[in-house]
């Protein structure tokens, strides 16, 4: 059973960077989860569930991209002022964020790193996050560890989140189940 009152939804990476096939780094699977996630974001306005939408803005110069994505993203520049909307750091329409809603932009895979995520969520007595998004294996799990360090109780919503094939997908989300994440799909909710 989930508490409205002491959950909130962390719904992270979802960009027109990592979802549009025209940027260099689209997620495989990313654009096939926005549903889920939709339904997973109406759940929690309705329910009056805080909203986090965490997500990555790079430096038009890319002074601030991971070295593991630098020669993928320097030439067209992708979640950076220097890019075309088409493939910026906005999220699509759908999963905007309205303007009670915050957004935590992360320098890194964790929503925790470098961010006052975890002092936002304290202060509104949050114990319970639902987590969504892309990628699984980076943003998703890394998010889940540290949560699960701070004692969160963490919900992955599985058909909200994306990596670049299913078999990652599955041994992320079993991975995750055996460290104490719930693993839930979306009409769960």
């Amino acid at each position: 059973m989930i508490d409205p009152s002491s959950t909130a939804l962390i719904m992270i990476d979802m960009q027109n960077g990592f979802i549009n096939e025209a940027s260099p780094l689209c997620i495989a699977g990313a654009k096939k989860s926005i549903p889920a996630c939709r339904r997973v974001l109406e759940y929690a306005r309705e329910n009056v569930v805080p909203v986090y939408h965490v997500v990555r803005r790079y430096a038009a110069d890319g002074s601030d991209v991971e070295p593991c994505r630098y020669d993928i993203w320097k030439d067209e520049r992708p979640l950076s002022d220097a890019c075309p909307e088409e493939i910026g750091s906005l999220e699509p329409a759908e999963l905007a964020p309205l303007a009670d809603e915050v957004t935590v932009v992360k320098p890194r895979f964790s929503a925790f790193f470098q961010t006052d995520l975890h002092a936002r969520l304290q202060k509104q007595g949050i114990d319970t996050l639902l987590l969504t998004g892309t990628t699984t294996p980076n943003c998703i799990r890394s998010t889940c560890y540290d949560a699960l360090s701070y004692n969160y109780d963490v919900i992955v919503v599985e058909d909200a989140t994306s990596s670049r094939n299913e078999d990652v997908q599955r041994a992320n989300m079993e991975d995750m189940a055996f460290i104490g994440a719930r693993i839930i799909r979306s009409v769960d909710l």
